[in-house]
């Protein structure tokens, strides 16, 4: 009895299995169904779609000529030679910009003349050219379904052709171009290191000017002693209500001019002219300073025993005809455009121009500086007199000078002019009408520094008078480059008697090739040019030339450490 119920309940759970699976194949089936017909409907009515499209275009279902396929309507859907089509485009395009680029690489190496730069031009152009023709803008009209593959072909073809050329030219022309950037690159670089060049010669010539004309401390503590000391004992040094010695009058005697603010090197002047002079006592030397070293200048020559020469010590502003009205250095001076010239505190405007740096030096404003243009004047009483600048040292006795017949001729110089160099076109600006038509571009120079002047034919020749007129001429520094050289080469223009070199060796602050032979010969060397002998910058070989002039006996010398 308990076994058949079991049987039963067996077989009933089979039976609901089958009935499950037959089920679930019956839905399978119908999804199935479902998804096919839609599919083919999907078809259908696309394929209707574009039948309709097409013969409203008024296209057919086939291509009848040589070479023409027929294809279904999804073929033309999705054309597989449009891809191909852009693709050789862009090949096309890709080349005509590399064949452009080199061509704006030939403009840059500046080869806008040769061949090469017409070529890329060319093959640039070439691409253009065959991308616009009108057989072949059908290929990339955005509306064309349907592609002519013969056409296809040909453009291909002729894309490949250019794309050939366009490499065996740039392959050909890659050596060129390299080297010529090479050369721009190197031309580049020259041009940079050049401007660094110029510049640093700027800054040193301004740095060598600055280490020129600044005053040593030792040089400043002794003006200041000296000064203290004059303060101290004005009876000592004072000329006020004392009667002038006749002997600085004596036409006689031989007379010197010494300009300067610099106490030791006016020091180091006369104390190497009386120790090299066979009487001292016929020598007189008028000092002429300013106001403000008067005091130190007085007290620096009154102290040593010069061997019984004459010493006269003034400021020029005791002359008192030295005026705005009458010197034309001084009218200038209160040109606003002059001052700043002259004052110019920044370092890119102090150094534009770089050849004439030094005449930028405020000394060239001084009155000392040009006080030489009025020798006549400040010594009426006198026939001839030698003018020494406060950087020479005398070496021999100077008296031979006055026994030179000067012919009728003002002034007593040396020349320093050699081939081409030192001659007058160096000096004054032969551009301007005047300059041309007064002298000569190839006359010889002569040098300031030791000059014998014939005062009586100075005052014939009315040279103070062509001076103020060149001079007044020059206020735009248009007539030379400032200084007292060019104007000097101009008034005493014709009128200067060239003396023997021996007299005056020149170049022993600037050239360091000078032989001691020469120098051993010379009545005197001047110290002109940067390397002055009291400033550190001196050149050690000549330095001893002036150095055994100083007065280290004197004792504010020695309390302010010059020359160590």
């Amino acid at each position: 009895m308990a076994i058949t119920v079991t049987h039963r309940r067996s077989r009933s759970s089979t039976m609901a299995i089958s009935t499950s699976a037959f089920a679930f194949r019956a839905f399978a089936s119908s999804i199935f169904v479902v998804v096919a017909l839609f599919f083919t409907l999907s078809i259908l009515f696309t394929s209707s779609s574009d039948h309709a499209n097409l013969n409203t275009a008024g296209y057919s279902a086939s291509f009848i000529g040589g070479g023409s396929i027929r294809r279904t309507v999804l073929a033309l859907k999705s054309d597989p030679f449009k891809p191909r089509v852009d693709q050789i485009r862009k090949q096309a395009d890709d080349h005509c910009t590399l064949a452009l680029a080199y061509a704006s690489y030939a403009r840059k190496l500046k080869l806008e003349n040769s061949k090469m730069l017409r070529v890329f031009a060319d093959l640039a152009r070439n691409y253009t050219d065959l991308l616009n023709k009108p057989s072949y803008r059908v290929l990339f009209e955005s509306d064309s379904l349907l592609i002519d593959e013969s056409l296809l072909r040909q453009f291909e073809k002729e894309v490949k052709e250019h794309i050939k050329v366009t490499r065996q030219v740039i392959f050909e022309a890659k050596e060129s171009f390299d080297n010529q950037l090479k050369i721009q690159k190197l031309k580049d670089t020259i041009f940079g290191l050049n401007e660094q060049l110029i510049k640093a010669k700027k800054q040193g010539a301004f740095s060598s000017l600055i280490a020129a004309k600044s005053i040593p401390k030792s040089l400043n503590c002794l003006a200041m002693r000296l000064m203290e000391e004059r303060i101290a004992h004005p009876e000592k040094y004072s000329d006020e209500g004392k009667t002038l010695p006749p002997a600085l009058e004596d036409p006689k005697l031989y007379h010197y001019a010494i300009f300067s603010d610099n106490v030791i090197a006016a020091s180091v002047v006369v104390n190497s002219a009386v120790k090299n002079a066979k009487d001292p006592s016929k020598h007189v030397f008028h000092v002429v300073t300013d106001k403000m070293n008067l005091g130190a200048m007085q007290v620096m020559l009154t102290m040593k025993d010069y061997n019984g020469a004459h010493i006269e010590v003034k400021a020029f502003e005791d002359y008192k005809f030295l005026n705005a009205s009458y010197v034309p250095v001084l009218k200038q001076l209160e040109s606003a455009k002059l001052q700043q010239f002259y004052f110019e505190n920044k370092l890119e405007n102090a150094t534009k121009d770089t050849t004439n740096m030094k005449f930028r030096n405020p000394k060239y404003l001084s009155m000392l500086n040009h006080l030489r243009f009025y020798l006549p004047e400040m010594y009426p009483k006198l026939h001839r007199i030698l003018f020494l600048d406060d950087d020479i040292v005398v070496q021999k006795d100077l008296t031979g000078l006055w026994n030179i017949d000067m012919d009728g001729k003002v002034n007593g110089a040396v020349e320093t002019c050699f081939g081409s160099f030192h001659r007058y076109a160096q000096y004054m600006n032969f551009s301007h009408p005047l300059i041309k038509e007064k002298f000569n571009p190839k006359a010889c120079a002569w040098a300031y520094g030791m000059n014998f002047f014939d005062l009586d034919a100075w005052r014939r020749e009315k040279c103070t008078e062509q001076y103020h007129y060149w001079q007044s001429l020059n206020e735009n520094r248009t007539l030379w480059k400032l200084g007292t050289l060019p104007p000097g080469l101009i008034t005493f223009y014709a009128t200067t008697k060239p003396l023997d070199k021996s007299w005056h060796v020149l170049g022993l602050g600037y050239n360091p090739s000078i032989s001691m032979d020469e120098i051993t010969n010379a009545a005197v060397v001047h110290f002109n040019g940067n390397m002055k002998p009291w400033l550190d910058i001196a050149m050690s070989q000549f330095k001893s030339l002036w150095t055994k002039y100083v007065d280290y006996e004197n004792e504010y010398v020695q309390a302010c450490n010059f020359g160590l």
